[in-house]
């Protein structure tokens, strides 16, 4: 079967060599359109030093167009050993490494993709204890992963795992534990949105920092964990984690973000499969695109905060500071979040400005980019962001049918033809978007939408799922 055999042959020596404890056997392999293929395999443990000494077990499959092809890997953990997501291993185990992405033949080899492994590993440790209990729900959590990974999830039943607290009380699960996620949590909390609060701390080691501080100074429904298990039945899941790798380009950086997100999304949507995924980290619009896609869940349950933060800012200014309180009723900010972002009114608008004449339409333009150069002094921090993601979860859990300009799903708006999130003024409820609110038809407005889909589209097809 294999097309190099010698030189297959030749790089298993070295393997075998250089670490004695490896086995070799002939298995199966499912790959992800459902085909299988009998590939060579080797299964052993590799020594990484991270505080203690450890033996992290991996498996090795070898492709048969090896070694033009990099292997594929995976952790192999024991039943009392649990998987900590991260940049490097997603939530079934599957390592991605550089090495890997740059594999190039004779420059690259097994044994020295395996100490690139060591190294990563070494940065942040990939396995760490499981509880009796705990070990049952990682199993059940990576039995399904395998599945819907193998385009099973139409088989999948609804999980009963939490469903102890499925409809008695409204849950959030914050899911990253930095600055965003901290913020997060604390807005939601004061604002008394929801009766549980699930930070999920993703990082490797114990809980230091801003968690640590939540655990010293401990908040009335609030629990900090890393067990995936623990967001079981959120009403909402906000993503709030950012890749900090040493990513060259902007690329790089985004699909730094989508590797993490392929090992967070799929088991998050397995614990909370009725959930409104509400995603805050960057780029919005890419990474919403990415928890729709790596969900499966239905559009209007996945949505990003966008220009919520931007709209409500404006309207404020409009408001109380250029005194325009009729305007801002109608204003929203649209778009791609950054400086592409554009204003726009909604269609109601539109009556009143056909007999107001020139001048009094001249004269909103001029209010409205007056506030735009106000708006443009705003930053965005943790904390500002923060009190948005609470604000959006107000609106979702109590469904309180609010307008709120988010991440949608902009396919066949504005004659936009590709799956791509833009912010639109949507009605927000317990199911997520229930309605798009329509804007009035401005020439210029719709060709900055069709721009900033185009850019959207053209990096999200560079980027590998």
């Amino acid at each position: 079967q294999y097309k190099f055999r010698d030189l297959t042959i030749e790089e298993l020596k070295n393997v075998s060599k250089t670490y004695p404890n490896f086995t070799f056997s002939m298995n199966t392999y499912t790959f992800k359109d459902g085909s299988q293929k009998d590939l060579l395999n080797f299964s052993g443990t590799v020594p990484v030093k991270y505080g203690n000494s450890y033996n992290i077990p991996i498996q090795l499959w070898i492709l048969d167009s090896h070694p033009f092809a990099p292997p594929i890997c995976f952790l192999k953990p024991t039943a009392n050993m649990g998987i900590s997501v991260g940049k490097h291993v997603d939530a079934r185990g599957r390592i991605y490494l550089p090495y890997l992405q740059n594999w190039s033949h004779p420059k690259s080899t097994v044994v020295g993709l395996i100490k690139e492994m060591i190294a990563k590993f070494e940065e942040e440790l990939p396995l760490y204890s499981l509880s009796s209990s705990d070990a049952a729900r990682q199993s059940e959590l990576l039995s399904y992963i395998a599945k819907i990974t193998e385009g099973e999830t139409d088989m999948i039943p609804r999980s009963n795992i939490g469903s102890k607290n499925e409809g008695c009380f409204n849950k959030i699960t914050v899911v990253g534990a930095g600055d965003l996620g901290i913020a997060c949590v604390l807005a939601v909390a004061a604002k008394g949105v929801a009766d549980k609060v699930i930070l999920l701390d993703l990082s490797e080691g114990t809980a230091k920092g801003g968690t640590m501080d939540l655990e010293i100074f401990a908040l009335p429904n609030v629990e900090i964990s890393k067990d995936f298990s623990a967001s079981a039945d959120s009403k909402v899941v906000v993503l709030t984690v950012n890749s900090l790798g040493n990513a060259q380009t902007y690329l790089d950086v985004i699909q730094s973000n989508v590797d993490l997100f392929r090992g967070i999304i799929p088991a998050v949507s397995h614990y909370s499969q009725n959930a409104v995924l509400l995603v805050a980290s960057h780029p919005v619009e890419v990474m919403t695109y990415v928890s729709w896609k790596l969900s499966a869940f239905p559009k209007s349950r996945v949505i990003g905060v966008g220009a919520n933060l931007d709209s409500e800012r404006f309207q404020y200014i409009l408001t109380n500071l250029l005194k325009a309180e009729v305007l801002a009723k109608d204003t929203w900010i649209i778009g791609e979040q950054g400086e592409d972002k554009v204003p726009s009114w909604t269609s109601d608008n539109l009556v009143a400005d056909q007999t107001e004449g020139m001048a009094a339409r001249n004269s909103r333009e001029k209010v409205t980019n007056r506030a735009m150069e106000v708006l443009k002094g705003k930053g965005q921090r943790s904390w500002s962001v923060g009190l948005s993601v609470a604000d959006l979860t107000d609106s979702i859990l109590k469904d309180k049918r609010k307008v709120h300009s988010v991440s949608t799903l902009a396919k066949g708006y504005c004659n936009i033809n590709s799956e791509v999130f833009l912010s639109l003024p949507c009605i927000l409820g317990t199911s997520g978007v229930m309605e798009m609110v329509k804007l009035e038809e401005d020439p210029l407005v719709q060709e900055k939408l069709q721009s900033s889909a185009g850019s959207i589209n053209d990096l999200q097809q560079q980027l590998k799922l």
